[in-house]
C-alpha cells in the first residue's frame, strides 16, 4: 500500500494537489470524497470534512498551501522547494503565503460582494482586491519564477489560482498573470493530473461545496 493517501474530489482545491502528487513522482492513493455522504472514517483524519487532504504515514496535513509546503520538504528529490539556507526560501514562503492569505481573502470577499471601504481595509489582511492583485502583478511582471530560477510548489500553488480564478472569472484576465498561468498548468504533471481528474469527474457528486 502506498505511503501517501490522498483524500479528494475532482469539482475541488484537491486538483492542485493532484497536480503537485504528479510532480512529486511518489506513488500515493486517492480516496474519493462524496460531498453528500462523507465517510466516517474521513471525518475521524480531518474533522473539517474538507479536501484536499493527505496523511502520509501517520502526518495528516490539511490546507493547500500547507500540503504544497509539506509535499516539497517531504520529497527533496523532487526539487520543488529551494533548500534550508537559500535566499530563495524568502520569496517561496512569501508567495505560497500570499496565494493562501490575501489572494483566497481577496477573492471569496469579492465574490460574496463584500469589497471593503477605504476605512476598512485597515482590518482586513489582504488591503482590497485591487492592490492584491496590482501587487501580484508588479511582481511576476519579467519573472519566469517567484523563487530564484526553478520551478517549484509557489509556482504550482500560485498559478493554479491564477488558471482558475481567470476561467471562472473570479481573477482578472491580465497578459502577466495568463501568461505566467499557461507557462506553468502547461508542465507535463499538470496535464497527467488534469487528466485523472477529468476520469475521475463522472464519480463526483455534482453539487460542489467549499472546500479548502
Amino acid at each position: 500500500m502506498p505511503d501517501l493517501v490522498f483524500y479528494t474530489n475532482p469539482m475541488s482545491r484537491g486538483r492542485i494537489i493532484r497536480w503537485m502528487l504528479e510532480e512529486v513522482g511518489q506513488p500515493y492513493e486517492t480516496v474519493l470524497v462524496d460531498w453528500a455522504n462523507k465517510d466516517p472514517a474521513f471525518l475521524a483524519v480531518n474533522p473539517m470534512g474538507k479536501v484536499p487532504t493527505i496523511v502520509h504515514g501517520d502526518t495528516v496535513v490539511t490546507e493547500c498551501g500547507a500540503v504544497c509546503a509539506y509535499l516539497a520538504d517531504a520529497f527533496p528529490q523532487a526539487g520543488l522547494a529551494p533548500p534550508p539556507g537559500d535566499r530563495a526560501r524568502g520569496p517561496y514562503y512569501r508567495w505560497l503565503f500570499f496565494a493562501a492569505g490575501p489572494i483566497e481573502q481577496a477573492v471569496g470577499t469579492k465574490a460574496l460582494g463584500l469589497e471593503p471601504t477605504p476605512d476598512q481595509e485597515a482590518f482586513l489582511g489582504f488591503g482590497s482586491f485591487a492592490r492584491v492583485l496590482d501587487t501580484l502583478e508588479g511582481y511576476l511582471k519579467d519573472r519566469e519564477f517567484v523563487a530564484g530560477d526553478r520551478f517549484s510548489a509557489a509556482d504550482l500553488y500560485l498559478a493554479s489560482h491564477l488558471d482558475w480564478g481567470m476561467q471562472f472569472g473570479t481573477l482578472e484576465k491580465r497578459p502577466v498573470f495568463e501568461a505566467y498561468a499557461k507557462r506553468h498548468t502547461s508542465r507535463p504533471a499538470a496535464k497527467r493530473a488534469d487528466e485523472i481528474d477529468n476520469a475521475l469527474m463522472p464519480q463526483a457528486e455534482k453539487q460542489p461545496e467549499p472546500v479548502g
